[in-house]
């Protein structure tokens, strides 16, 4: 008798209990919904957003520390390492100038902002200071100083990455140096810290629905669907060129590592999902960690590589910042000449490098371009406070590639990244573990008949039974 097919209705029920992606698509179809129909109840929703984004917050310093630590002990090569960083570093400047240049080129062809004739006296500029918090971007020295640790426990306390970066240097060189007989504990002690850690992303993750119903519900709610057809053409445009960007990214990994970007999409397409919703690259900064990993990157690679494209490597700020630059001159009617535009390239190299963690950094970052050029109102930045949210999502998802590009990349450079175990995975021959298992991944033989097995929030494959008796034996 053939077994009996679940219906419909309980298919559905099982996808939404044991899928993320389907949870989280479902929370922000009702989050957009109910910014749409009740706004005023929206603009309650900000804690469950805020509160996830927090509690995630509070183990990406500790994660970083444990992987990058482990990784370089682990490697055993602490040259390697510098050549990691090195590569990273050169990557990360190629990529970000290739982003300003390809928004600057796509401004110049579709001016989004002429014929708009705003007059900058007419703008209030207190909503910019407002949303800034009166800050400002550091200079490049200034920078350079505040990525240097004060405090072992303070770096943590204060979520700086690059100062936790640093730390973790120091700690893995200092275990190479002592070697695993002085301090034969220290290593193992950090390694389960790190189980620890994965296993905590796994139950935070469970409200990741929550937190984006919640930010999408303020989003709709406080700036409503008019703003997208006010904004029509930058928007379409912001998002057309960070397509091309992306194009040019699968072209390069294709190229480097030989591996698919789309086939990368759709294995961290969860992580995607809910950097969307929440607009934060943070919030799945841990999962997207863990996931280069069981790809085959090597653990020192991915500890180096990822946090830093964090503070230096923010394609899609770069495109907006680029972008968004024109555009206001444009819309005050200000011509900016050839050289002018290379100004606008070279300040934004330098001021989109102190961006991360710091409130309202791209209205900063474009008074600054706005007042080194001297002919552009730094008023007028004003003009995107109504869309700024809008260009999250294309920002967040350009980042997150980018970065996870550059981790794939540096690691095939320094012969970190085991390519087959990496396709075998995007092609999901190699099944990824559940959510806090740093076991090995189940391989799956080529051409076994296979089941899908409900496994927490993934699916894993698993060797079907055959459903034939099994012969007698003869005689």
């Amino acid at each position: 008798m053939p077994p009996s097919v679940p219906s419909l209705p309980r298919r559905v029920a099982r996808i939404l209990r044991t899928s993320l992606f389907a949870q989280v698509a479902c929370a922000l179809v009702l989050g957009i919904v109910v910014g749409k129909l009740w706004p005023d109840v929206a603009t309650d929703l900000q804690p469950l957003g805020d509160g996830f984004t927090r509690l995630i917050k509070t183990i990406i310093s500790p994660l970083v520390f444990c992987v990058v630590v482990v990784g370089i002990a682990k490697a055993g090569d602490l040259k390697a390492f510098g050549r990691i960083g090195l590569k990273a570093l050169i990557w990360f400047e190629v990529a970000s100038t290739l982003a300003l240049l390809i928004g600057l080129v796509a401004a110049n062809v579709v001016q989004p902002g002429s014929g708009m004739h705003v007059d900058p006296s007419t703008l209030d500029t207190s909503a910019v200071d407002a949303k800034t918090g009166g800050g400002s971007l550091p200079s490049t020295t200034e920078f350079i100083v505040n990525a240097i640790p004060t405090s072992f426990i303070g770096a943590f306390a204060e979520n700086s990455l690059l100062q936790v970066l640093i730390l973790a240097c120091l700690v893995g060189a200092a275990l190479l140096h002592l070697g695993h007989t002085k301090v034969p504990q220290v290593l193992p002690a950090i390694e389960q810290a790190q189980e620890i850690i994965f296993a905590v992303v796994g139950f935070i993750m469970r409200l990741a629905p929550i937190a984006v119903f919640g930010a999408m519900a303020v989003l709709i709610g406080q700036y409503g669907l008019g703003v997208i057809e006010t904004y029509a053409k930058l928007i379409i445009l912001c998002y057309v060129a960070a397509a091309l960007f992306i194009v040019l990214l699968a072209v390069a990994l294709k190229a480097v590592t030989g591996l698919s970007l789309w086939k990368f999409v759709r294995y961290i397409r969860e992580e995607i999902l809910l950097a969307l919703g929440t607009a934060s690259t943070e919030s799945v900064m841990p999962r997207v960690m863990q996931k280069l990993r069981k790809a085959g990157a090597r653990d020192d690679a991915v500890g180096l590589v990822l946090p830093t494209g964090y503070s230096f490597n923010l394609d899609g700020a770069s495109l907006y910042l680029s972008i968004g630059t024109l555009f206001i001159a444009q819309a005050v009617g200000v011509d900016l000449s050839l050289s002018q535009q290379i100004t606008v390239v070279l300040v934004l190299m330098l001021t989109s490098k102190g961006m991360a963690g710091i409130p309202g950094s791209a209205f900063l970052a474009l008074s600054a371009t706005a007042s080194s050029l001297g002919a552009i109102p730094a008023g007028a930045v004003a003009l995107l406070l109504g869309v700024d949210r809008i260009m999250d999502s294309m920002r967040v998802v350009t980042n997150l590639l980018g970065n996870c590009v550059a981790v794939f990349a540096v690691s095939r450079w320094e012969g970190a990244l085991d390519a087959d175990k990496a396709k075998k995975v995007l092609d999901g021959e190699i099944a990824p573990a559940a959510d806090g298992d740093e076991g090995e991944p189940t391989a799956v033989a080529e051409g076994e008949p296979t089941v899908v097995a409900e496994d927490g929030e993934h699916l894993s494959a698993v060797p079907a039974q055959s459903s034939k008796e099994p012969a007698p034996e003869a005689g």
